[in-house]
């Protein structure tokens, strides 16, 4: 029997109609098999793109009309500082509302704010409370992304190599958005770059309502906003399972980000100059991608979650042989053997998003990005200052240790709790 529904009003048939048969290519490749995930990737680096560029040119241009290099600074800390307040109070919007119109209606607000701050008379202070607007959205816009991936991808092991793929085009853009970026200004002024950004947030929303369905909001009538969000963060916070999967995918980004902002100090401690920074910040990131890659093309789902543990326990020990103050190349050896160990998220990834209940997966993916990109802003402050009394040797490896005792005390936690085996569900959200 057929229906007249229009083609939005249709039940969504789910990811078992858009999920690639098990005999497809391995890997990576099989996600590119589903039309959704395409469009969502492609937008995905547009808008990665024009993220990147607004950071740098919007960084210029403040400096260039104030000439202070502490406002300059402050555009890329207002990048960071307002993801707590946003994925906390606003994290209700990506469960509340239909995931298309949240993201499609993130983009067109990051839009609207950059095009402000391209037009030639915006102010300073203007300038900065733009970027702090889009910094509050982004992590209700990267939630609902999340989110919707579990729609187009399944909760299974397509959904961890999907998240895991736009992770890797995000670290991917610490070793070439900003030098493409910087090239970019040597051709258009800051405020033409700022154009191009309009156009990348344009160009996302246009693919991500032309090539997603629409679909229903996961829960709806729980009261005001604000209400919500708060209340779903108690509730996922109260939840002895979910909170230790939370901390695990927290807590090794939060120390492993001290050797990179240390880099330019660590370099000056052992003359090698201005090369020497760039590759020590970048060494990490090339141990992180090719790890998630090897382990998203190689290894068997079963095997990914057999590993994240154990992983997770030993990805800081590397930094430890800080301590007897190596050189360049052993330095950059001890990050990429850091950097691989973070392959453990693709096992934890999927104990996460299969312990969190439909209503609240929304706000469970905003909750957790925004804590993703606050604890690393602590860890980078601790770090700095604990540089400034101990040195930078010394704090990196004392990163190291305590790190190490923190990831093994949660993975002991989490093997106590059945973290990697049971849905959160099964116990009814209570707190254990």
């Amino acid at each position: 029997m057929t229906t007249d529904l229009p083609s939005d009003a249709r039940p969504d048939p789910g990811p078992a109609t858009t999920t690639p048969a098990s005999d497809g290519p391995a890997g990576y490749l099989r996600l590119f098999r589903v039309r959704e995930f395409r469009f969502v990737f492609v937008a995905h680096a547009a808008s990665l793109f024009g993220v990147v560029v607004a950071e740098i040119s919007l960084s210029v241009l403040v400096y260039r009309l104030s000439g202070s290099p502490l406002l300059s600074a402050l555009t890329f800390a207002l990048g960071f500082l307002p993801y707590a307040v946003g994925g906390t109070l606003l994290s209700g919007i990506a469960d509340r509302y239909p995931p298309r119109r949240v993201l499609v209606g993130c983009d067109l607000l990051c839009a609207a704010c950059a095009a402000l701050m391209a037009l030639p008379l915006t102010p300073v202070a203007a300038l900065l409370a733009l970027r702090c607007a889009i910094a509050l959205v982004s992590p209700v816009f990267n939630g609902t992304r999340m989110a919707t991936l579990t729609d187009v991808l399944g909760d299974g092991d397509l959904f961890v190599l999907g998240r895991s793929l736009l992770r890797i085009v995000s670290q991917s853009s610490v070793l070439g958005g900003l030098a493409l970026g910087g090239v970019l200004l040597t051709v258009v002024t800051p405020r033409g770059a700022l154009v191009i950004t309009v156009v990348t947030f344009l160009g996302s929303a246009a693919l991500l309502r032309l090539g997603t369905r629409r679909r229903p909001a996961r829960a709806r009538g729980q009261g005001a906003l604000l209400r919500t969000s708060l209340s779903g963060a108690r509730r996922l916070f109260a939840h002895r399972r979910v909170r230790v999967l939370m901390l695990l995918l927290w807590v090794p980004p939060m120390f492993s980000v001290v050797p990179e902002v240390l880099a330019a100090a660590y370099a000056d401690e052992i003359g090698v100059g201005t090369a020497g920074v760039g590759l020590l910040m970048c060494a990490m990131a090339v141990g992180t991608i090719g790890s998630e890659l090897f382990a998203g093309s190689v290894l068997t789902p079963a095997t990914r979650s057999r590993i994240a543990l154990p992983l997770a326990c030993v990805t800081l020990l590397p930094l430890i042989g800080y301590a007897v103050t190596p050189g360049l190349v052993p330095a950059l050896l001890l990050l990429l053997l850091a950097g691989a160990g973070s392959a453990y998220t693709l096992g934890v990834d999927r104990w996460f998003v299969e312990a969190i209940p439909e209503d609240l997966r929304g706000r469970a993916m905003t909750l957790h990005n925004a804590g993703l990109m606050t604890v690393q802003g602590v860890g980078a402050a601790l770090g700095g200052a604990a540089a400034e009394a101990f040195g930078v040797g010394a704090t990196v490896a004392g990163v190291g240790a305590l790190g190490a005792v923190c990831c093994a005390l949660l993975a002991l936690e989490a093997r106590a709790c059945g973290a990697a085996n049971r849905p959160m569900g099964e116990t009814g959200l209570t707190t254990m």
